[in-house]
């Protein structure tokens, strides 16, 4: 199985990576490394992730990369991470995963 970042998503984990490196670098590479982890994860188990709780009836799923979240979604051969939120954030609205 393939493991891509929409182009949302990239920007948003690239700036999670940026914002954590000038705070603090050793937490950036925990991050880069639990990330790492994570998608080595979803290659293999595609469907590991659990159900968004916010919004449980939309077909997305989610994995914990503290702190922040994985968001992404199955489609045929490649798993799309469509959002990388730090755990203290929301999605305004369901139509935020719809684009994803």
């Amino acid at each position: 199985m393939r493991v891509r970042f929409t182009p949302q998503a990239d920007r948003q984990y690239l700036g999670a990576i940026a914002y954590l490196r000038s705070k603090n670098p050793a937490g950036a590479l925990t991050l880069m490394h639990r990330a790492e982890a994570v998608i080595a994860q979803l290659r293999d188990h595609p469907h590991s992730g659990h159900a968004i709780p916010e919004y449980p009836d939309l077909p997305h799923r989610e994995l914990p990369v503290p702190p922040y979240r994985f968001f992404y979604r199955v489609v045929g051969e490649t798993v799309w991470i469509i959002a990388v939120w730090h755990a203290r954030q929301l999605p305004e609205e369901p139509d935020d995963f719809a684009r994803g």
